[in-house]
């Protein structure tokens, strides 16, 4: 799945640990852990959500775009 490395790759670029991004989430750190391995898919909305927690586009992460837009400048 293309978007793996990606979502892990965002994830360290903004210093994040996966306990943190879950704290955001309100997700257990193994679940998103089986996201980020590939493991289990996720959802359309999860994907949303992490999107949002990350502050970067979804486009992103799918590969649809190369270069990593943030949703907005205010986070």
């Amino acid at each position: 799945m293309y978007y793996l490395p990606r979502l892990k790759e965002i994830r360290l670029l903004k210093n994040m640990k996966q306990k943190d991004v879950c704290e955001l989430l309100n997700m257990k750190q193994s679940q998103y852990s089986r996201y980020e391995s590939g493991e289990d898919e996720m959802k359309i909305g999860t994907l949303i959500e992490i999107c949002q927690a990350l502050n970067i586009s979804a486009d992103y992460i799918l590969g649809l775009s190369d270069e990593p837009l943030l949703l907005n400048d205010d986070r």
